[in-house]
């Protein structure tokens, strides 16, 4: 049985723990920076939101957010951070559950994220839920 929860800042090492999962699994290790003491600080602010998936007391997923306003709508909304289930869980429902949780969190607003346009096992998973997927170029710019 999956219970889901909200993470507190005594989570961080857990959290840490399953972003370096999550960021393995794209082969993109290099890009963790964030360091448990970051986590700590980031999980007590109150429009961050982590929801840990755990079965028997252990982690095996998570889903996470932060509320944004939408300028085109003059709405809030979910922007949908990462969502990962580990290996020997994915095809359990689990992702599902922890989406189903983001959803009953969003009352009603929408919830926004991006995926990889190679990420097509999460392409499917999305469509599969009833969402509805998008093209667009993601644009990051990092000035000197």
């Amino acid at each position: 049985m999956i219970s889901i929860r909200r993470a507190t800042p005594a989570d961080a090492a857990t959290v840490h723990d399953l972003i370096c999962g999550l960021a393995k699994h794209q082969d993109q290790s290099w890009a963790i920076t964030v360091t448990v003491a970051g986590l700590q600080q980031m999980l007590a602010r109150p429009e961050i939101t982590y929801l840990i998936a755990e079965r028997d007391g252990q982690a095996v997923g998570y889903v996470s957010w932060l509320e944004r306003l939408s300028f085109w709508s003059g709405e809030n909304y979910l922007h949908l951070d990462d969502l990962y289930v580990s290996g020997a869980e994915r095809g359990h429902g689990v992702g599902e559950q922890l989406m189903r949780a983001a959803a009953e969190a969003a009352g009603g607003k929408v919830i926004r994220w991006e995926v990889a346009e190679t990420n097509e096992a999460a392409q499917r998973f999305y469509t599969r839920i009833g969402a509805t997927l998008i093209s667009k170029k993601i644009g990051r710019w990092q000035p000197e």
